[in-house]
């Protein structure tokens, strides 16, 4: 089936050396940074820059940079209000403008989420209303695609704000014009673990979309499962895929310096991608 794209090995890492030593072994066509706070020290932020020079120069400069997700045990949530969180938003932004300065230099990419889902509700209640909540978020989702252009990208929660799976909250983010990032787990989950759902909003997004997280599910909880362990339909979702974008399998991990449930999951979705080539 020509319309099937041929996987990429897409793997991530933190920015320890033995990390990303071990991603290196499978010479991936795509890397992921997943970074924490510590990398935005001086000495962070050199570590992450070497980082950088190194995958390019032994694997791919296919790169991203996952904004981190905490801040002193806080989620890096754009929907907290400013005035009753003033240094998690400073941190929010300075970070972005970090990543977003290697992106510029190295021509590489940076994934911002739109949102998380623990502690969103609990940020949710700070507004008026939902739909005022979700109006804060979009505004510095526009602030953030104007200051990153093409080197930036969004990705979706199961939160009430900014998820993938209903029509009308995808219509107003395509609206916008945002590079997405589409993440299969937290769309399957939002969708309640109904494959077509998560197959209409793949069809849907498709033309947005510039980077995948690859990951499986039951479709109950976030439990980023190896592909093939949880409940996808990874056959129908294979030709929904934008053949122009990157993907990495973002997977739970049982060691952390070692890439084997990425690496299974890239075998069983390369063999589905063999299988319907037939």
């Amino acid at each position: 089936m020509s319309s099937i794209i041929k996987p990429l090995l897409g793997l991530k890492a933190g920015t320890e050396a033995n990390q990303v030593n071990d991603r290196l072994k499978y010479s991936p066509d795509v890397f992921e940074f997943f970074t924490n706070e510590n990398d935005f020290t001086p000495e962070g932020l050199k570590r992450l820059e070497y980082d950088i020079q190194w995958v390019k120069a032994d694997a791919t400069s296919k790169i991203i940079l996952h904004h981190p997700m905490r801040y002193r045990n806080e989620f890096t949530e754009l929907v907290a209000p400013e005035n009753a969180f003033p240094e998690l938003r400073k941190f929010i932004y300075q970070s972005t403008e970090n990543l977003l300065q290697f992106a510029f230099d190295y021509n590489i990419q940076v994934l911002v989420h739109g949102s998380y889902a623990r502690h969103t509700q609990f940020f949710i209640d700070m507004y008026p209303n939902l739909e005022d909540a979700r109006q804060s978020v979009f505004k510095q989702l526009d602030r953030l695609a104007k200051l990153g252009q093409k080197h930036i990208m969004f990705e979706n929660s199961i939160s009430p704000i900014f998820y993938y799976g209903d029509e009308h909250e995808e219509d107003d983010i395509l609206e916008r014009g945002y590079r997405l990032a589409f993440d299969t787990s937290h769309c399957f989950i939002k969708c309640k673990g109904d494959n077509r759902r998560l197959q209409k909003s793949l069809m849907h997004l498709q033309s947005q979309v510039v980077h995948y997280h690859l990951v499986d599910s039951m479709g109950k909880k976030h439990d980023s499962l190896t592909l093939g362990q949880g409940k996808i339909d990874w056959r129908k979702v294979l030709p929904l895929l934008n053949s122009k974008a990157t993907s990495i399998y973002e997977i739970n991990l049982s060691n952390q310096e070692d890439a084997k449930e990425q690496v299974e999951s890239h075998e069983y979705l390369s063999n589905v991608y063999s299988d319907g080539c037939k």
